[in-house]
């Protein structure tokens, strides 16, 4: 190199023309751009001399604009198809002389330029350019061309996500659900989801937040979720919707229902069933009756909804409803086990109607223990569709137009008095009912009433039948037990204030229930043997029972062996606490949004009990709201203590509440009674 040589170089990745002014040390030039800036290179970063020709930095500029004319792309193709044919390398020296005739330093420049920013006709091979294979180009230009389609793609999806922040109508594409659905992923899971960089991708875009949160508020802003989108939910492996060929098979039932395999049910139109639910219950499955025998004694009725008139073991209704394991109850809607279309139609109990069912006739002792029962696979007709409140009302008027209902109601207490002479043991709490319907949130507490107590009962007493059949005939079903819990000694039971405070302490207590294929005994409802098989609608074990126990009515082998049965509750319970955790969860969230929206609202509370007495953290129920929520106490208080509290802060999302203590009426009397 000289004085006075132009030569190339690479300045952040972009070409660069320089003159070479001085050497500096052994190695290092010093050169000039045109805008008069000096460079210190060493020789290995020169990517090109123009050779046997002196420039000056202000030449730069013109040097470049005669070459420019020469930089035609184009021209680079045509010189490729000349050169592939021989496999002949080429250089810019060589090039210019092949496209212009002319090797001035100009057209070697410009030769230079086109082979150096090709991808895609020729590769460098040490000083020269090979020209790439007919094969290679065609493939090369498949992926420029493909890349540019992602790119095109990618323009316009983004395009369509400004539309929809700007609150246009937007329809999306085929393609642009995998990306939505990553942006849900991230939302939903946060940095434990899988393929996080096309969130990430999409976030940076827009300049938005490149967290999980961004992401949840950025689905929001488009409209796909609800401000309230219920993570529990989509973070848990339940199904929500079913499946075309689910919902196919469903409609089929309808409209051709199967064989009934109990073609001589036992008729039972003639009794009156009462139908007890919640005003919002649409998955009708249970009914009560009340015979009245000719020796003056009296049959009690449990009839319960037989949805396997509908399923058969192993269909694609049974596989659906194991794969779910229940009904999902949250505030917002239930997620059925069946299709509603099935449920709340043909296999729920509706009321003028002819309906399929498995009815337990029970008789009882004086003092309410079983004395004698049947199972039937029968046909009835709900006479009455009745809410609790009608129920209670009807019973605290003595309405003697319905003698049957107050004969069962009479059943049920005795049933209660005769369990806990067994040892049952009641926990009574308070308990809220959350629902959202059109944004609004409300808050009501299940009074512990007759008529709840009632229907407990029946269902308590239809478990133990079954449970009994089962034991008697050795069949393989979810028998439920509950070993004995160790309480506190009575007398300190008794120190505690009664009612929430005293139940709080027994329910610590309280083992879980178990599932076994082995009758044993259930605790907490005095029972030796007990069952659930009063929701075959709604839960799937409930369903397994009655596969079991109709399979025997008819004489038949039972469909599921011990092997299968013990598998399949394994899943199925898997399933169902998921379930259970999610409807806690989005229950608690409701919860919480309710008091958020009520800040300035006063609530009852009552110090229910110690969470880590040495932290003063406690646990307090909200008594208006049944709701049940940590909190730090500013002074000691005692156990059953009753306090005014107000939320001064809370995030429903974050699962975070805080209270303040606030004066009563009676504590700021007396404070002005002693000043």
């Amino acid at each position: 190199m000289q004085k006075g040589t132009l030569i190339e170089f690479r300045l952040h990745g972009d070409r660069r023309l320089a003159v070479a002014e001085r050497p500096e040390g052994k190695k290092h030039w010093i050169v000039i751009d045109e805008r008069g800036q000096s460079h210190t290179l060493h020789p290995r970063q020169v990517t090109y001399e123009v050779a046997d020709q002196s420039y000056k930095p202000t030449e730069i500029p013109q040097f470049l604009a005669e070459v420019q004319n020469y930089l035609d792309p184009s021209s680079l193709e045509v010189a490729w198809e000349l050169l592939v044919e021989d496999g002949e390398s080429t250089t810019p020296a060589l090039l210019a002389q092949l496209l212009f005739s002319d090797q001035s330093p100009a057209f070697c420049y410009a030769a230079h330029s086109l082979l150096s920013e090709d991808k895609l006709y020729f590769k460098q091979k040490g000083d020269s350019y090979e020209p790439r294979s007919v094969t290679q180009v065609a493939e090369i230009k498949h992926q420029v061309a493909v890349e540019a389609q992602r790119q095109r793609e990618w323009q316009e999806f983004l395009a369509r996500l400004e539309m929809a922040l700007a609150g246009e109508s937007v329809e999306w594409g085929s393609g642009d659900r995998p990306r939505l659905d990553t942006l849900e992923r991230f939302a939903t899971l946060g940095e434990t989801a899988n393929h996080r960089t096309p969130a990430l991708e999409i976030l940076a875009a827009l300049k938005r937040p490149e967290t999980p949160q961004g992401a949840f508020q950025l689905l929001v802003d488009l409209g796909l979720w609800s401000v309230h989108e219920n993570l529990f939910l989509r973070r848990s492996q339940l199904p929500v919707e079913f499946s075309t060929k689910v919902i196919d098979v469903a409609h089929g039932r309808l409209q051709s229902p199967p064989p009934d395999a109990h073609p001589d049910r036992l008729d039972l139109t003639h009794l009156k069933v009462y139908t007890i639910d919640d005003e919002s219950t649409r998955e009708i499955d249970d009914g009560l009756s009340l015979e009245y025998l000719p020796d003056g004694r009296e049959r009690l009725w449990i009839h319960i909804a037989d949805p396997t008139r509908w399923v058969e073991p192993g269909d694609e209704l049974d596989l659906e409803a194991r794969r779910r394991g229940t009904t999902v109850y949250l505030p917002t809607g239930m997620i059925p086990m069946f299709p509603s279309d099935l449920a709340t139609g043909p296999m729920s109990l509706i009321q003028g109607q002819i309906c399929c069912a498995l009815s337990f006739g029970v008789l009882l002792t004086a003092e309410g223990a079983v004395e004698d029962y049947s199972i039937h696979v029968s046909r009835i007709k709900p006479t009455y569709r009745l809410t609790y409140e009608d129920v209670d009302e009807m019973l605290q008027l003595g309405i003697t137009a319905e003698p049957e209902l107050n004969g069962i109601a009479e059943w049920a207490r005795r049933r209660d008095r005769w369990r806990h002479a067994q040892g049952a043991i009641s926990i009574r709490m308070p308990e809220s009912s959350i629902k959202v319907q059109d944004d609004e949130v409300v808050v009501n507490v299940l009074e512990d009433s007759q008529a709840r107590q009632l229907v407990a009962e029946m269902m308590i007493l239809a478990g133990e039948v079954a449970a009994h059949y089962g034991q008697t005939h050795g069949l393989y079903m979810p028998f439920r037990n509950q070993t004995q819990p160790e309480l506190p000694p009575e007398e300190e039971l008794m120190q505690l204030p009664a009612g929430p405070v005293r139940a709080c302490a027994i329910r610590r207590c309280m083992p879980r229930s178990e599932m076994s294929l082995t009758p044993a005994r259930h605790a907490s409802l005095g029972l030796d043997t007990y069952t659930q098989v009063t929701s075959p609608i709604r839960r799937y074990t409930d369903l397994l029972a009655h596969f079991q126990i109709k399979a025997h009515l008819r004489g038949e082998p039972t469909p599921f062996s011990s092997d299968v049965m013990q598998e399949v509750l394994a899943s199925v319970s898997t399933t169902a606490y998921e379930a259970v955790l999610v409807e806690r969860q989005t229950n608690r969230y409701w919860g919480l949004e309710f008091l958020r929206r009520h800040t300035g609202e006063v609530w009852q509370a009552m110090m229910l009990r110690w969470l880590r007495e040495h932290e003063n953290l406690g646990l307090i129920l909200l008594e208006e709201l049944g709701l049940e929520l940590a909190w730090r106490p500013s002074r000691s208080m005692e156990l059953g203590e009753r306090i005014q509290v107000r939320v001064t802060y809370v995030d429903p999302r974050q699962d975070i509440v805080q209270f303040e203590e606030m004066a009563s009426y009676e504590t700021m009397a007396q404070t002005a009674t002693s000043l």
